[in-house]
């Protein structure tokens, strides 16, 4: 029944063999979006989710990580296997925003767009050390650690993005109304000071895990946001 409901949006809407790129957030790992690729999957697309390192089943371990980049470096790898012409569309949730921010500033011609679900976002005028200056403070259940990345001056290096390349890419804002880690004002000071952003959508009745908590309302969004970009 989800597998047809899906199709039909997918048809419904113009959606035809789209690869999307699901990045997860802190503390978790690729599993986290067992529910919205499955939708996306049986809607008749390619799904990739990354697992990024010292995170899910990665071998590698947090105290092995002295860099943001080692800690995007499957994702970054990733998008340099993809072949040349080919196009994703990129999805990312709450520090998974940062490696796609990077992602659009090294490989802009690669995304058709980028989509922030309850997500931190860099711009060319908004960096790393905004979100450290607001004392931000990730309090999610300790899945796995997550790593810290105390050299100030390498983290900007890695996560610097200019108008550009980044700014080349379209990207889409997925507000989650009844976030508590990251509540609605703050979600909004983020795009605020990030965008512009073509669009910005909001999920009613959804906590910051967004995928478990309305993943067919998100699935849906998503498949929307595919057929427009």
């Amino acid at each position: 029944m989800l597998k047809l409901l899906f199709f039909i949006l997918s048809f419904f809407i113009g959606v035809n063999g789209k690869h999307f790129v699901l990045v997860h957030g802190p503390f978790h790992g690729a599993w986290s979006w067992y529910k919205v690729a499955t939708m996306l999957k049986s809607a008749g697309h390619n799904v990739t989710t990354i697992e990024l390192a010292g995170c899910g089943i990665s071998p590698i371990q947090v105290q092995e990580i002295h860099s943001i980049s080692q800690y995007y470096e499957p994702f970054m790898t990733f998008m340099e296997s993809l072949p040349p012409k080919e196009k994703v569309i990129l999805v990312g949730h709450s520090f998974g925003g940062i490696p796609l921010s990077v992602a659009m500033e090294k490989f802009p011609n690669k995304i058709s767009v980028a989509v922030f679900i309850t997500a931190l976002v860099l711009s060319e005028k908004f960096d790393f050390r905004n979100y450290i200056q607001e004392d931000l403070t990730l309090g999610l259940s300790l899945v796995r650690p997550h790593p810290n990345f105390n050299d100030e001056k390498l983290l900007l290096k890695e996560t610097r993005v200019t108008k550009h390349r980044y700014g080349r890419v379209p990207k889409v804002y997925i507000i989650s109304k009844e976030d508590i880690l990251f509540p609605e004002d703050y979600q909004m000071w983020v795009i605020g000071n990030t965008g512009p952003y073509v669009e910005v959508k909001v999920i009613n009745g959804s906590d910051h895990m967004v995928m478990f908590s309305k993943p067919k309302k998100l699935t849906s969004h998503i498949l929307k946001i595919a057929h427009k970009y």
